[in-house]
């Protein structure tokens, strides 16, 4: 059976999930965004950043996070700065399928990730991130509009959002621009840690 489609995402109170520059990536305000999952365990495992860390239910959402993903799917945009940033283990460790509109060889790192480059449009990445997913659930991993283009075409069926206790003012808003319309939520979590609450919601049409 396939799995679901989903995203997960940290969001400031005011509903912004990444500075408006590349520049502004690793900021401060990006920084106290992502405060609660920097310190967990797994992450820091997954992202060679050194032994030790947090345990607790904020490291078992990221480690579920990332064992619920058979394949990820993300646009130029995160890829691109994600180039960047990323150690040459990537942090996947499954088949990425970037949207683009440009043409290239797939590009293979070390630890299982391989990016694929996809320039036919979101379905198609879509449609091969199941087939390399298989049993497992695939992650629209961003960015915001990569996010919001997904959930309008109505191929996203879940999605958790770790809500930050900081106010951004201005940024990549989450929502900016949904078709509220033809999207219905229900809420299938609301957990709270000391560091951010967790809410995962289902995807319905109306």
């Amino acid at each position: 059976m396939a799995g679901k489609v989903f995203f997960s995402v940290s969001m400031s109170l005011d509903g912004f999930i990444a500075p408006e520059s590349p520049e502004e990536l690793m900021g401060r305000l990006w920084m106290e965004l992502q405060q609660w999952v920097f310190p967990q365990r797994f992450f820091r495992e997954n992202l060679k950043l050194g032994g030790g860390g947090e345990e607790g239910r904020d490291n078992d959402i990221v480690r579920e996070t990332f064992e619920r993903t058979g394949a990820s799917v993300m646009g130029k945009h995160m890829f691109d700065a994600g180039e960047q940033m990323w150690p040459e283990e990537a942090p996947f460790h499954t088949p990425v399928f970037v949207v683009t509109h440009e043409k290239r060889d797939p590009w293979e790192r070390p630890g299982g990730t391989t990016f694929h480059f996809v320039n036919d449009g979101i379905e198609s990445a879509l449609g091969q991130a199941r087939e390399a997913a298989g049993d497992r659930d695939v992650r629209i991993a961003g960015g915001g509009a990569t996010i919001l283009e997904y959930v309008n075409a109505g191929l996203v069926e879940e999605f958790s959002i770790a809500l930050s206790p900081v106010l951004f003012g201005s940024g990549i808003r989450l929502f900016e621009g949904v078709d509220a319309g033809r999207v219905a939520l229900e809420q299938i979590r609301a957990e709270p840690s000391p560091k951010v609450t967790h809410l995962t919601y289902a995807v319905r049409e109306r």
